[in-house]
């Protein structure tokens, strides 16, 4: 269950913008978490929806973004000073001053944190997305006034990642510790696209094609052999579908937010499929 306290009575929630986050969809998911487990991992972390919905003892939260990981780092381990940079950030905004920050990358890990942080609050659509060189390539939003630096919401983020193991990995990391009938792994990798036009299938400079996807679906599988409860949500298409046909297989239901022509933002079906049965 979420945890809060006296002095900070804000529940732990996201605390990034990100495309495709699952903070919509966790009514939809309750019939489907696992309820007793010994250790959770989510090696697609992102915004962490799912992680600080559940609220588990035990975490191990990973990603193959090393600057998204290391603000989740920094937000455990050093958030008033963190706190104390974006404040300073909220009082320079303007978009020349976005520009100037998104071209320059500062030399200490706090630094670059409160830099994400804050180019995540005013970018466009709060898209993460990096060029061949890894570097932030998504212009300004439209903001009047953005929530550049949420002090309360922070607070709770890094109270309930504190008793997390936080690191840079690829998904496949997880089978290294992932092995017993306790552990609870869910996957929320770059959904594979459902036309030519919808091939964002990466927010960094790694891609995640049908080759990553099938990876994924072997991992998906030994995991599930070893007895590990799975859990994996992805686009609901044919090649999806027959990737995970051994599986359980369910329908959700999602807004599409991001998408450059507004009439074509709205509910689309999406999967969410499981290693165990599931009563739909």
């Amino acid at each position: 269950m979420p945890k809060t306290s006296i002095a900070n009575p804000i529940l732990p929630r996201p605390f990034l913008k990100w495309a495709g986050g699952k903070g919509q969809l966790l009514t939809q998911y309750l019939p489907y978490f696992q309820q007793n487990y010994t250790t959770y991992y989510e090696p697609f972390l992102g915004g962490g929806a799912v992680f600080f919905h559940l609220q588990p003892q035990r975490a191990v939260l990973t990603d193959i973004n090393p600057a998204l990981v290391n603000v989740y780092c920094c937000v455990r381990d050093q958030v008033e000073p963190l706190i104390g940079l974006l404040q300073q950030h909220q009082t320079q905004h303007s978009p020349e001053y976005y520009y100037q920050v998104r071209s320059s990358l500062p030399d200490t890990k706090l630094a670059q944190a409160a830099r994400l942080l804050y180019l995540n609050k005013t970018c466009f659509n709060g898209l993460y997305r990096e060029n061949a060189k890894g570097e932030f390539n998504v212009p300004i939003g439209r903001y009047k006034q953005p929530m550049i630096c949420n002090p309360g919401l922070l607070r709770a983020a890094s109270a309930a990642l504190q008793a997390c193991q936080i690191a840079v990995c690829s998904f496949e990391a997880v089978l290294e510790n992932a092995n017993r009938e306790g552990d609870f792994v869910y996957f929320d990798p770059p959904y594979y696209p459902l036309s030519p036009t919808s091939n964002f299938t990466a927010y960094s400079r790694h891609s995640f094609g049908p080759e990553q996807q099938t990876q994924l679906r072997d991992t998906f599988a030994i995991l599930a052999q070893r007895g590990v409860k799975v859990m994996l949500s992805n686009s609901d298409c044919d090649f999806i579908r027959q990737l995970y046909q051994d599986f359980h297989i369910h329908r959700v239901v999602a807004s599409r937010a991001i998408n450059v022509n507004a009439q074509r933002r709205g509910k689309i079906s999406e999967l969410l499929i499981t290693s165990y049965p599931v009563a739909d």
